[in-house]
C-alpha cells in the first residue's frame, strides 16, 4: 500500500515507461473504420485513440479527412505516422473484406437493433466503425456490419463526438477482453 503521507506525482520518463509496461495485454486485432468523417479534429483524435488502444491498423473511407493535414497532425499529436492506415473510397466494402478476414464488425450507431456497448460480445478480431459527424454510418455500411452498438445518454443530448464514442467503445472492447486492469 503506498504511504498516505507521500507526495502524489505524474510518473515522466523511465518511470513512466516501466508502469505502462506492468500493464496486461489481451491478444485483441483491434481496427477502426472512419466513413466520411471530415472534421480533422476527429481524425487527428481518433489517431491518438487508437495509438493507444494498440490498433492494428485504421481504414479510412470515403470524405473522411486524411494525413497529411495540420490539425490531424496537431490533435493526434503525430499518431498517424505511427498507426499504420490506409484509405479506402468504399466503407461497405471495407467492412465486408474486414469480414472475410475474420472480424466481427461492429457500428457505433444509434440504430433499431443497437445493443447497449457494454452488453455486446465483439471476440477476439474486432473492427470498429464510426460514421459522419452529422449524418453517422450510413444504412449501406450497417447493413454489412455485425451488430450496432450505442452509449446510453443519461443527460438530454442525443449522442457524443464521434471520437469520443470510438474512445469509449475501444476501452471497454480491451477492458472486456482483460487487456486493461
Amino acid at each position: 500500500m503506498a504511504d498516505p503521507a507521500a507526495p502524489v506525482r505524474q510518473l515522466r520518463g523511465k518511470p513512466l515507461t516501466d508502469f505502462l509496461k506492468r500493464v496486461q495485454r489481451a491478444d485483441v486485432d483491434l481496427v477502426f473504420v472512419l466513413q466520411d468523417m471530415q472534421d480533422p479534429v476527429n481524425v487527428g483524435s481518433a489517431f491518438r485513440i487508437a495509438d493507444a488502444c494498440g490498433v492494428r491498423r485504421m481504414i479510412l473511407t470515403g470524405i473522411t479527412t486524411c494525413p497529411p493535414h495540420a490539425l490531424i497532425k496537431k490533435v493526434g499529436r503525430g499518431r498517424e505516422r505511427r498507426v499504420p492506415w490506409e484509405y479506402t473510397q468504399d466503407a461497405a466494402e471495407a467492412v465486408e473484406s474486414l469480414r472475410r478476414d475474420g472480424y466481427r464488425v461492429t457500428a457505433v450507431e444509434i440504430t433499431a437493433a443497437a445493443l447497449p456497448y457494454d452488453a455486446a460480445s465483439y471476440g477476439e478480431r474486432v473492427a470498429l466503425v464510426v460514421g459522419h459527424e452529422d449524418h453517422g454510418v450510413t444504412n449501406r455500411t450497417l447493413a454489412a456490419c455485425d451488430q450496432t452498438v450505442f452509449l446510453p445518454m443519461h443527460g438530454k443530448g442525443a449522442s457524443l463526438n464521434v471520437h469520443v464514442g470510438l474512445g469509449i467503445v475501444a476501452y471497454h472492447v480491451l477492458s472486456a477482453a482483460g487487456r486493461l486492469p
